[in-house]
């Protein structure tokens, strides 16, 4: 019977290793719920993409995403990629603590792409350095709150709005009727003060006398260039310059492993895949205060 050759003999031998480790580590995390320490020997050591697209609505994706990035042993460091025009102030504002906590436990980089405005800012400054792009859209420190008064189009169609409610204020902003003097004082009391809390929160994580944010904070929009020189981003460079950046903070090699944070897409088959085979799987019409910026809010 012939023999095999040596180094058949050694790929056969290497590729049941693999498959056994892949059995053997698909089996434990599946009976685990693909606890994320059960991979952790498997993964090597780089920096997340945790990705913000579109409108700011919900926290709860982005916060379940973090505490993942900042518990995977494999992840040294995190880049925060931001596509978002901003959305909602208490979403945001769940985000933003969630990265204070995240940035005292693991170098946090902000990369913006084509739009970091109002909430995407306000998440933006959280992070210990803020990349730019020079033609980014970002800046627009301002809260809007938008009401709709159909009166008068509601008595061409013979239809008149009646509420029954408990105190004087307790129907600010409906749409059957204008809004009064007390009313409009109201809601700009509230606005400003959400606003200051925008402004503080900017002060206190880019670590700038809250005067100066303000100066700025009049909602209008600044190039990724203008908001360098007004002290809002610290460098302007692209995506991959933002992970070279976090790479070099925790002693990483330029161009290290990345891993992508997308829930649909990157589970926990996926980081194993990617370590055994380095190929990477990869609303503003709600009512209520929003830290929110677009072209179609300018009049």
């Amino acid at each position: 019977m012939a023999k095999k050759h040596p180094i058949l003999k050694g790929l056969g031998l290497l590729t049941g290793f693999v498959l056994v480790v892949f059995a053997v580590a698909f089996f434990y995390a599946y009976l685990t719920g693909g606890d994320a320490k059960a991979l952790s020997l498997l993964a090597g050591d780089g920096v997340g993409i945790l990705q913000v697209e579109g409108t700011i609505n919900d926290s709860r994706d982005v916060l379940t995403e973090l505490r993942r990035f900042r518990e995977a042993p494999w992840i040294k460091a995190i880049v925060l990629r931001i596509d978002s025009p901003g959305g909602a102030v208490a979403p945001t504002q769940e985000i933003f603590d969630e990265l204070q906590k995240v940035r005292s436990k693991k170098p946090l980089i902000a990369s913006m792409g084509g739009m970091a405005t109002s909430g995407g800012y306000y998440i933006a400054s959280a992070c210990e350095k803020i990349v730019a792009n020079p033609g980014t859209m970002t800046g627009s420190i301002g809260v809007i709150m938008q009401l709709n008064n159909i009166e008068e189009l509601m008595k061409k169609v013979g239809v008149k709005g009646q509420n029954i409610k408990s105190g004087a204020n307790k129907d600010i902003g409906s749409p059957f009727q204008a809004l009064s003097p007390e009313g409009q004082a109201i809601l700009q009391s509230l606005v400003d003060n959400v606003h200051g809390q925008f402004v503080s929160a900017v002060a206190t994580g880019r670590g700038m006398d809250e005067a100066v944010v303000k100066k700025l904070a009049d909602g209008r929009v600044y190039s990724g260039a203008q908001a360098k020189d007004l002290g809002l981003v610290d460098e302007l460079g692209n995506l991959e310059y933002a992970v070279d950046l976090a790479a070099k903070r925790v002693g990483l090699e330029e161009s290290p492993v990345v891993y992508y944070s997308r829930l649909e897409q990157e589970r926990w088959w996926g980081r194993l895949f990617f370590s055994l085979t380095g190929i990477q799987w990869s609303g503003s019409d709600r009512p209520g205060l929003r830290y929110e910026w677009s072209l179609s809010l300018l009049r």
